[in-house]
């Protein structure tokens, strides 16, 4: 015979029940509780760098202690900023890093960079320099390689493209003066900035970026496009030709 439905019937634990009893057999210590709780009510300081990594791990490996390794990971990489940017083959170099966890770490990059790229197309680029300065660090300052771009802008000095031009050395082979103001016509631009990174981390301008720019500046005088900055980017701050003199 069946059972007599009984009197106190049982009700199915809740999805939220039923997260929380998981949660508490994998994390005993209540250490990851804790750090959620920081992250959610605290300010953006809350966490460490090391426990901003820790965070991002803990959702792409889930049953293993994985403080060391975010401490690993900076300590390798030697900042917030550099494990973000890193290339996944890097990260996944790392012993414990697999391609869940080298994704996990770069939609971190890839989000800073476009919350700092929408805040530069919103507004003029001249008046916003703060933020562009911020956009290109973030996107720049932790390369391993000397990457070249020009931002070419509207009348109104609005970011209409940000054109990666070429990864290497600066020079004439990999900027062509001509080439980079005979783009600027044929997409309607009125105005650009010179921007490329330094990898040892100074950005104090070259010889070599001096004359090239001078040559870039030569080539917009004589086709009307106005040549703002070149802006060198390293780990260790920003340089703006125009503000040394040499624009």
């Amino acid at each position: 015979m069946d059972d007599p439905p009984s009197l106190f019937p049982q009700r199915s634990r809740e999805p939220a029940d039923r997260d929380r009893v998981r949660e508490a057999g994998l994390d005993p210590s209540g250490h990851r509780a804790r750090l959620r709780k920081r992250l959610l009510e605290g300010s953006d300081d809350a966490l460490a760098d090391h426990e901003v990594i820790e965070y991002l791990l803990m959702t792409a490996i889930p049953r293993q202690d994985v403080k060391p390794l975010a401490r690993m990971l900076l300590q390798r990489f030697g900042s917030l900023a550099a494990v973000f940017n890193a290339d996944p083959r890097a990260l996944m170099a790392t012993p414990g890093i697999k391609e869940t966890a080298a994704a996990a770490l770069r939609i971190a990059g890839v989000s800073a960079r476009r919350l700092a790229r929408a805040t530069v197309s919103e507004m003029p680029v001249l008046s916003s320099w703060q933020a562009l300065l911020d956009y290109l660090h973030i996107d720049m300052a932790h390369l391993t390689h000397e990457r070249v771009r020009v931002l070419y802008l509207n009348t109104q000095n609005r970011l209409i493209l940000d054109d990666k031009v070429a990864d290497g050395d600066i020079d004439e082979a990999a900027i062509h003066p001509r080439k980079v103001i005979h783009k600027a016509m044929d997409i309607g631009a009125a105005a650009l900035i010179l921007v490329h990174n330094h990898p040892s981390g100074s950005p104090e301008p070259s010889r070599a970026d001096i004359q090239i720019t001078q040559k870039i500046l030569e080539a917009g005088r004589l086709l009307g496009v106005t040549v703002h900055d070149h802006v060198i980017i390293g780990r260790q701050g920003h340089v703006s030709l125009k503000a040394k003199g040499l624009i």
